[in-house]
């Protein structure tokens, strides 16, 4: 789906107006934005945040935005490998990040509270075993455990 269609979609559930007042924007700017791009420099919002993904690289981005719609980025492995691999390595590396997760969780909890500083660690290791599992879930279900052998800047 191309953005300007999503963004086109909401706007049959969510009014222009609204938008426009919330954003600080006239209305025929989000009315523009349901268009199919042009080239007068007022790209919309989607494209401009995947442009700006593209251009650093850095997926924290997309994890930003998902923590503020109350979810979480999970980055697809590769499927381009062949199949069956390392299977008995992966279920390790998925066990090993869930025991990595409850010895943080045990540590910080050992005094019975648990700080702030401890609370985002637990979060980080949360995150990871998130996005392992996830990675792990996908070459389940493609029968293929190459991708997990990948280094990460190759994911």
């Amino acid at each position: 789906m191309q953005s300007h269609e999503l963004l086109r979609e909401i706007l049959q559930k969510t009014s222009a107006k609204k938008i426009a007042d919330d954003l600080g924007l006239s209305a025929s700017m989000i009315y523009k934005w349901a268009e199919p791009g042009d080239s007068s420099g007022s790209a919309n919002p989607l494209d401009r945040l995947e442009a700006l993904l593209r251009s650093t690289g850095d997926k924290r981005l997309a994890q930003w935005l998902c923590q503020h719609a109350g979810g979480f980025f999970v980055a697809n492995p590769r499927s381009d490998q062949p199949h069956p691999e390392f299977l008995i390595p992966a279920t390790n590396e998925i066990v090993q990040e869930f025991a990595d997760l409850l010895a943080v969780v045990a540590s910080a909890a050992s005094d019975n509270q648990i700080c702030q500083h401890e609370a985002r660690t637990i979060r980080a290791r949360w995150e990871e075993l998130k996005s392992v599992t996830e990675n792990f879930v996908t070459c389940c279900e493609k029968g293929n455990f190459l991708p997990l052998k990948q280094p990460a800047a190759a994911k």
